[in-house]
Protein backbone atom coordinates (compact mmCIF):
# COMPACT_ATOMS: atom_id res chain seq x y z
CA UNK A 1 0.00 0.00 0.00
CA UNK A 2 2.79 2.38 0.89
CA UNK A 3 5.10 1.41 -2.36
CA UNK A 4 1.70 2.31 -4.73
CA UNK A 5 1.10 5.93 -2.44
CA UNK A 6 5.00 6.60 -2.83
CA UNK A 7 4.90 6.16 -6.43
CA UNK A 8 1.53 8.35 -7.31
CA UNK A 9 2.97 11.19 -4.59
CA UNK A 10 5.80 11.67 -7.25
CA UNK A 11 3.32 12.57 -9.76
CA UNK A 12 3.40 15.79 -10.99
CA UNK A 13 -0.48 17.35 -10.21
CA UNK A 14 -2.75 16.92 -12.83
CA UNK A 15 -6.48 16.61 -11.18
CA UNK A 16 -9.18 14.06 -10.70
CA UNK A 17 -10.77 13.46 -14.31
CA UNK A 18 -13.93 11.05 -15.34
CA UNK A 19 -11.85 10.46 -18.57
CA UNK A 20 -8.87 11.46 -18.26
CA UNK A 21 -9.07 14.89 -20.11
CA UNK A 22 -9.01 18.31 -17.93
CA UNK A 23 -12.23 20.41 -18.81
CA UNK A 24 -10.44 23.88 -19.85
CA UNK A 25 -12.62 26.78 -17.93
CA UNK A 26 -13.96 24.80 -15.20
CA UNK A 27 -12.25 26.46 -12.72
CA UNK A 28 -11.58 30.05 -13.79
CA UNK A 29 -9.97 32.53 -10.91
CA UNK A 30 -12.00 35.91 -10.67
CA UNK A 31 -11.77 37.97 -7.43
CA UNK A 32 -15.11 36.85 -4.84
CA UNK A 33 -18.44 37.89 -5.72
CA UNK A 34 -19.87 40.37 -3.11
CA UNK A 35 -20.76 38.84 -0.36
CA UNK A 36 -19.49 35.38 -1.01
CA UNK A 37 -15.73 36.44 0.34
CA UNK A 38 -13.54 34.06 2.12
CA UNK A 39 -12.46 34.94 5.86
CA UNK A 40 -9.33 36.22 4.74
CA UNK A 41 -8.37 39.13 7.16
CA UNK A 42 -8.84 37.10 10.43
CA UNK A 43 -7.45 33.61 8.88
CA UNK A 44 -3.99 36.15 7.94
CA UNK A 45 -4.23 37.27 11.71
CA UNK A 46 -4.59 34.07 12.93
CA UNK A 47 -1.22 32.79 10.59
CA UNK A 48 0.58 35.43 11.62
CA UNK A 49 -0.04 34.41 15.39
CA UNK A 50 0.65 30.90 14.33
CA UNK A 51 4.32 32.17 12.65
CA UNK A 52 4.65 34.49 16.34
CA UNK A 53 4.41 31.60 18.69
CA UNK A 54 7.55 29.50 17.19
CA UNK A 55 11.23 29.99 16.87
CA UNK A 56 13.02 30.27 13.25
CA UNK A 57 13.27 26.54 13.15
CA UNK A 58 9.50 26.42 13.65
CA UNK A 59 8.66 28.26 11.06
CA UNK A 60 10.86 26.47 8.33
CA UNK A 61 9.28 23.24 9.27
CA UNK A 62 6.14 24.78 8.99
CA UNK A 63 6.16 26.59 5.75
CA UNK A 64 6.17 25.45 2.14
CA UNK A 65 5.53 27.34 -0.97
CA UNK A 66 2.32 27.35 -2.27
CA UNK A 67 2.78 25.23 -5.14
CA UNK A 68 5.09 22.51 -3.21
CA UNK A 69 4.35 19.28 -3.98
CA UNK A 70 4.13 18.87 -0.19
CA UNK A 71 0.74 19.62 -0.63
CA UNK A 72 -0.10 16.28 -1.82
CA UNK A 73 1.64 14.01 1.34
CA UNK A 74 -2.04 13.77 3.34
CA UNK A 75 -3.12 10.43 3.86
CA UNK A 76 -5.52 8.81 6.42
CA UNK A 77 -3.53 5.81 8.04
CA UNK A 78 -2.39 6.10 12.00
CA UNK A 79 1.00 5.86 11.15
CA UNK A 80 3.36 8.55 9.80
CA UNK A 81 4.27 8.51 6.23
CA UNK A 82 5.58 11.70 5.19
CA UNK A 83 6.33 14.19 8.13
CA UNK A 84 5.05 17.07 6.54
CA UNK A 85 5.00 19.99 8.50
CA UNK A 86 4.88 20.42 12.62
CA UNK A 87 3.20 17.20 14.53
CA UNK A 88 0.75 18.67 17.27
CA UNK A 89 0.88 16.36 20.05
CA UNK A 90 4.56 17.36 19.77
CA UNK A 91 4.34 21.03 20.31
CA UNK A 92 3.81 23.35 23.09
CA UNK A 93 0.20 23.90 23.63
CA UNK A 94 0.57 27.36 22.65
CA UNK A 95 1.00 26.02 18.86
CA UNK A 96 -1.66 23.83 18.88
CA UNK A 97 -4.00 26.37 20.09
CA UNK A 98 -3.04 28.45 17.47
CA UNK A 99 -3.23 26.18 15.18
CA UNK A 100 -6.37 25.12 15.80
CA UNK A 101 -7.18 29.10 15.61
CA UNK A 102 -6.40 29.64 11.84
CA UNK A 103 -8.36 26.27 11.86
CA UNK A 104 -11.47 27.89 13.33
CA UNK A 105 -11.00 31.28 11.51
CA UNK A 106 -10.75 29.52 8.21
CA UNK A 107 -14.10 27.34 8.61
CA UNK A 108 -17.51 27.73 9.24
CA UNK A 109 -18.71 27.06 12.89
CA UNK A 110 -20.26 23.11 11.62
CA UNK A 111 -16.93 22.72 9.75
CA UNK A 112 -14.97 23.11 12.56
CA UNK A 113 -17.05 21.55 14.99
CA UNK A 114 -16.70 18.37 12.22
CA UNK A 115 -12.86 18.68 12.45
CA UNK A 116 -12.89 18.92 16.24
CA UNK A 117 -15.11 16.01 16.50
CA UNK A 118 -13.16 13.79 14.52
CA UNK A 119 -9.75 13.90 16.24
CA UNK A 120 -11.79 13.86 19.70
CA UNK A 121 -13.49 10.75 18.40
CA UNK A 122 -10.11 9.75 17.41
CA UNK A 123 -8.44 10.42 20.59
CA UNK A 124 -11.61 8.25 22.34
CA UNK A 125 -10.72 5.44 20.08
CA UNK A 126 -7.04 5.37 21.49
CA UNK A 127 -8.23 5.29 24.59
CA UNK A 128 -10.72 1.97 24.12
CA UNK A 129 -8.29 0.22 22.42
CA UNK A 130 -5.12 1.38 24.93
CA UNK A 131 -2.84 2.83 22.26
CA UNK A 132 -3.21 7.12 22.83
CA UNK A 133 0.18 7.02 22.15
CA UNK A 134 -0.72 6.45 18.77
CA UNK A 135 -4.59 7.56 18.60
CA UNK A 136 -4.93 10.91 20.40
CA UNK A 137 -6.72 13.97 19.84
CA UNK A 138 -3.02 15.85 18.31
CA UNK A 139 -1.97 13.04 16.16
CA UNK A 140 -1.85 15.01 13.07
CA UNK A 141 0.40 17.05 11.30
CA UNK A 142 -0.09 21.18 10.19
CA UNK A 143 1.93 22.75 7.70
CA UNK A 144 1.43 26.32 5.79
CA UNK A 145 1.54 26.82 2.23
CA UNK A 146 2.54 30.28 0.78
CA UNK A 147 2.56 33.53 2.57
CA UNK A 148 -0.36 34.91 4.10
CA UNK A 149 -1.70 37.55 2.22
CA UNK A 150 -5.10 39.63 1.46
CA UNK A 151 -4.91 38.60 -2.24
CA UNK A 152 -1.96 36.38 -3.40
CA UNK A 153 -2.84 32.52 -2.39
CA UNK A 154 -1.64 31.09 0.63
CA UNK A 155 -2.79 27.88 2.62
CA UNK A 156 -2.82 25.48 5.52
CA UNK A 157 -3.22 21.99 5.54
CA UNK A 158 -4.30 19.74 8.41
CA UNK A 159 -3.90 15.83 7.97
CA UNK A 160 -3.91 12.41 10.21
CA UNK A 161 -6.23 9.95 11.46
CA UNK A 162 -9.63 10.03 9.81
CA UNK A 163 -8.79 13.88 9.67
CA UNK A 164 -7.16 15.38 6.45
CA UNK A 165 -8.24 19.33 5.63
CA UNK A 166 -6.34 21.43 2.53
CA UNK A 167 -7.53 24.81 2.50
CA UNK A 168 -6.45 27.55 -0.04
CA UNK A 169 -7.46 31.22 -0.43
CA UNK A 170 -6.90 33.86 -3.57
CA UNK A 171 -8.38 37.07 -4.35
CA UNK A 172 -10.84 36.38 -1.77
CA UNK A 173 -12.27 32.58 -2.77
CA UNK A 174 -11.72 29.79 -0.87
CA UNK A 175 -11.03 26.48 -2.05
CA UNK A 176 -11.73 23.83 0.62
CA UNK A 177 -10.27 20.32 -0.98
CA UNK A 178 -9.81 17.16 -0.88
CA UNK A 179 -11.56 17.20 2.41
CA UNK A 180 -11.42 13.48 4.48
CA UNK A 181 -12.86 12.79 7.08
CA UNK A 182 -13.75 9.54 9.24
CA UNK A 183 -14.54 7.78 12.56
CA UNK A 184 -14.03 4.01 14.25
CA UNK A 185 -16.40 4.12 15.69
CA UNK A 186 -19.02 7.36 14.96
CA UNK A 187 -19.77 7.75 18.28
CA UNK A 188 -18.65 8.40 21.67
CA UNK A 189 -20.02 6.94 23.96
CA UNK A 190 -18.32 7.47 27.32
CA UNK A 191 -16.27 10.21 28.67
CA UNK A 192 -16.55 14.34 28.57
CA UNK A 193 -17.67 14.37 24.37
CA UNK A 194 -20.17 11.13 25.61
CA UNK A 195 -23.30 11.58 23.00
CA UNK A 196 -20.77 13.05 20.27
CA UNK A 197 -22.10 11.43 16.78
CA UNK A 198 -20.62 11.88 13.37
CA UNK A 199 -22.41 11.68 9.51
CA UNK A 200 -25.25 10.72 10.68
CA UNK A 201 -27.23 13.56 8.16
CA UNK A 202 -24.77 12.32 5.05
CA UNK A 203 -26.16 8.81 6.04
CA UNK A 204 -29.33 9.56 6.18
CA UNK A 205 -29.89 11.61 2.99
CA UNK A 206 -28.23 8.70 1.40
CA UNK A 207 -30.83 5.91 2.46
CA UNK A 208 -33.41 9.06 1.55
CA UNK A 209 -32.35 9.32 -1.92
CA UNK A 210 -32.32 5.46 -2.74
CA UNK A 211 -35.54 5.10 -1.02
CA UNK A 212 -36.65 8.17 -3.01
CA UNK A 213 -35.62 6.93 -6.25
CA UNK A 214 -38.16 4.23 -8.37
CA UNK A 215 -37.04 1.06 -8.40
CA UNK A 216 -35.97 1.02 -11.60
CA UNK A 217 -33.38 4.11 -10.86
CA UNK A 218 -32.20 2.39 -7.74
CA UNK A 219 -31.17 -0.76 -9.77
CA UNK A 220 -29.76 1.72 -12.26
CA UNK A 221 -27.50 3.92 -9.55
CA UNK A 222 -26.55 0.52 -8.05
CA UNK A 223 -22.95 -0.37 -9.65
CA UNK A 224 -22.70 -3.27 -6.97
CA UNK A 225 -24.98 -5.20 -4.77
CA UNK A 226 -23.32 -6.20 -2.18
CA UNK A 227 -20.24 -4.43 -0.65
CA UNK A 228 -17.83 -7.16 -1.18
CA UNK A 229 -19.02 -8.61 -4.35
CA UNK A 230 -17.73 -10.91 -6.65
CA UNK A 231 -18.48 -8.88 -9.66
CA UNK A 232 -16.12 -6.69 -8.67
CA UNK A 233 -13.16 -6.33 -11.04
CA UNK A 234 -9.25 -6.82 -9.33
CA UNK A 235 -8.27 -3.67 -7.93
CA UNK A 236 -11.70 -2.57 -7.20
CA UNK A 237 -11.55 -2.94 -3.48
CA UNK A 238 -8.31 -1.22 -1.89
CA UNK A 239 -6.62 -2.53 1.32
CA UNK A 240 -6.68 1.28 2.94
CA UNK A 241 -9.50 2.82 1.13
CA UNK A 242 -11.70 0.23 0.36
CA UNK A 243 -14.52 1.37 -2.32
CA UNK A 244 -13.52 4.85 -2.41
CA UNK A 245 -11.77 6.22 -5.50
CA UNK A 246 -10.37 9.50 -4.29
CA UNK A 247 -8.89 9.10 -1.24
CA UNK A 248 -5.17 9.99 -0.76
CA UNK A 249 -2.65 9.93 -3.42
CA UNK A 250 -5.17 9.82 -5.69
CA UNK A 251 -4.67 13.42 -7.07
CA UNK A 252 -4.63 12.16 -10.67
CA UNK A 253 -6.49 9.11 -10.80
CA UNK A 254 -9.86 8.71 -13.92
CA UNK A 255 -12.42 8.04 -12.17
CA UNK A 256 -15.16 7.50 -14.89
CA UNK A 257 -19.28 8.75 -14.00
CA UNK A 258 -20.78 5.34 -12.75
CA UNK A 259 -24.32 4.69 -11.63
CA UNK A 260 -26.84 6.97 -13.14
CA UNK A 261 -27.32 10.76 -14.31
CA UNK A 262 -28.93 12.97 -11.75
CA UNK A 263 -30.65 14.80 -14.90
CA UNK A 264 -33.04 11.56 -15.53
CA UNK A 265 -34.28 12.21 -11.53
CA UNK A 266 -37.09 13.67 -10.27
CA UNK A 267 -37.20 16.93 -8.71
CA UNK A 268 -37.27 15.27 -5.04
CA UNK A 269 -34.12 13.41 -5.81
CA UNK A 270 -32.15 15.98 -7.05
CA UNK A 271 -32.63 18.43 -4.13
CA UNK A 272 -31.51 15.22 -2.00
CA UNK A 273 -28.36 14.98 -4.46
CA UNK A 274 -27.75 18.69 -3.86
CA UNK A 275 -28.50 18.60 -0.30
CA UNK A 276 -25.67 15.41 -0.09
CA UNK A 277 -23.03 17.64 -1.63
CA UNK A 278 -24.59 21.08 0.62
CA UNK A 279 -23.52 18.38 3.86
CA UNK A 280 -19.71 17.72 2.15
CA UNK A 281 -18.97 21.92 1.39
CA UNK A 282 -20.94 22.89 4.97
CA UNK A 283 -17.53 23.57 6.18
CA UNK A 284 -17.05 26.41 4.18
CA UNK A 285 -17.82 29.60 5.48
CA UNK A 286 -21.12 31.03 4.44
CA UNK A 287 -19.82 33.13 1.50
CA UNK A 288 -17.80 30.70 -0.44
CA UNK A 289 -20.64 27.81 0.58
CA UNK A 290 -22.40 29.75 -1.56
CA UNK A 291 -20.17 30.08 -4.53
CA UNK A 292 -19.44 26.42 -4.01
CA UNK A 293 -23.51 25.61 -4.17
CA UNK A 294 -23.45 27.81 -6.99
CA UNK A 295 -21.01 25.41 -9.09
CA UNK A 296 -23.01 22.15 -8.09
CA UNK A 297 -26.03 23.48 -8.98
CA UNK A 298 -24.88 24.65 -12.22
CA UNK A 299 -23.39 21.51 -13.00
CA UNK A 300 -26.30 19.12 -11.95
CA UNK A 301 -26.81 18.25 -15.53
CA UNK A 302 -23.48 16.26 -15.60
CA UNK A 303 -23.57 15.07 -11.97
CA UNK A 304 -24.28 11.19 -11.99
CA UNK A 305 -25.05 9.14 -8.40
CA UNK A 306 -24.02 5.79 -7.83
CA UNK A 307 -24.32 3.03 -5.10
CA UNK A 308 -23.04 -0.12 -3.87
CA UNK A 309 -24.65 -2.17 -1.22
CA UNK A 310 -28.09 -2.24 0.14
CA UNK A 311 -29.82 0.51 1.21
CA UNK A 312 -32.40 -0.75 4.50
CA UNK A 313 -32.15 0.82 7.74
CA UNK A 314 -29.35 -1.70 9.01
CA UNK A 315 -27.51 -1.88 5.75
CA UNK A 316 -24.20 -0.64 5.37
CA UNK A 317 -23.38 1.11 1.66
CA UNK A 318 -20.96 3.24 -0.10
CA UNK A 319 -21.92 6.26 -2.39
CA UNK A 320 -20.70 8.69 -5.06
CA UNK A 321 -22.09 12.00 -6.14
CA UNK A 322 -19.83 12.79 -8.93
CA UNK A 323 -19.87 16.15 -11.20
CA UNK A 324 -17.01 18.34 -13.02
CA UNK A 325 -16.44 19.81 -10.08
CA UNK A 326 -17.31 18.03 -7.02
CA UNK A 327 -16.79 14.31 -5.82
CA UNK A 328 -18.84 13.37 -2.40
CA UNK A 329 -17.60 9.58 -1.36
CA UNK A 330 -19.30 7.83 1.97
CA UNK A 331 -18.10 4.30 2.73
CA UNK A 332 -19.16 1.87 5.40
CA UNK A 333 -15.54 0.17 6.48
CA UNK A 334 -14.15 -2.77 8.09
CA UNK A 335 -13.27 -2.68 11.50
CA UNK A 336 -8.95 -1.32 11.33
CA UNK A 337 -8.93 -0.99 15.90
CA UNK A 338 -12.15 -2.47 16.49
CA UNK A 339 -13.07 -6.37 15.83
CA UNK A 340 -15.64 -6.00 13.05
CA UNK A 341 -14.24 -8.67 9.74
CA UNK A 342 -16.95 -7.09 7.29
CA UNK A 343 -18.31 -3.04 7.18
CA UNK A 344 -20.27 -1.81 9.78
CA UNK A 345 -21.96 1.16 10.20
CA UNK A 346 -20.21 2.35 13.07
CA UNK A 347 -16.94 2.77 11.02
CA UNK A 348 -17.03 5.77 8.14
CA UNK A 349 -15.06 7.48 5.68
CA UNK A 350 -15.71 10.69 3.41
CA UNK A 351 -13.76 11.98 0.74
CA UNK A 352 -14.45 15.52 -0.71
CA UNK A 353 -12.54 16.18 -4.04
CA UNK A 354 -12.78 19.14 -6.59
CA UNK A 355 -11.99 17.64 -10.23
CA UNK A 356 -10.47 19.30 -13.23
CA UNK A 357 -7.44 20.76 -11.13
CA UNK A 358 -9.14 22.66 -8.44
CA UNK A 359 -7.82 20.22 -5.19
CA UNK A 360 -5.25 22.54 -3.37
CA UNK A 361 -7.04 25.46 -5.13
CA UNK A 362 -3.98 24.38 -7.81
CA UNK A 363 -6.42 25.68 -10.73
CA UNK A 364 -6.20 29.17 -9.35
CA UNK A 365 -2.77 29.14 -8.00
CA UNK A 366 -1.34 28.51 -11.85
CA UNK A 367 -4.05 30.97 -13.08
CA UNK A 368 -2.88 33.31 -10.28
CA UNK A 369 1.45 32.67 -11.09
CA UNK A 370 0.49 33.82 -14.93
CA UNK A 371 -1.09 37.00 -13.97
CA UNK A 372 1.48 37.69 -11.87
CA UNK A 373 4.97 36.35 -13.11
Amino acid sequence: MIRDWSRLYKNDFVGVTEDGTLREGVHRLATAEPGEEAPVAVMVAAAHQLLDTLDENGRSRLSYPVDAVEWQTWSNPEFLQFDTGLRLEFQPAEVRRAALALVEASLSAEGYEAVRTAMRINAFLGEVVGLEGILNEFSYNFALYGEPDQSAPWGWQLYGHHCAVNCLVVEGRMSLSPVFLGAEPNEIDAGPHAGVRAFTERVALGRQLMETLPESQRLEATVYERMIDPAMPEGRLHPGDERHLAGAFQDNRVIPFEGMPVSRMQEAAQDLVVAIAEQFVEHLPTGPRTARLREVRHHLDDTWFSWIGGHGSDDVFYYRVQSPVLIAELDHHCGVWLGNDVPQPFHIHTVLRTPHGNDYGRAWVRQWQREHP
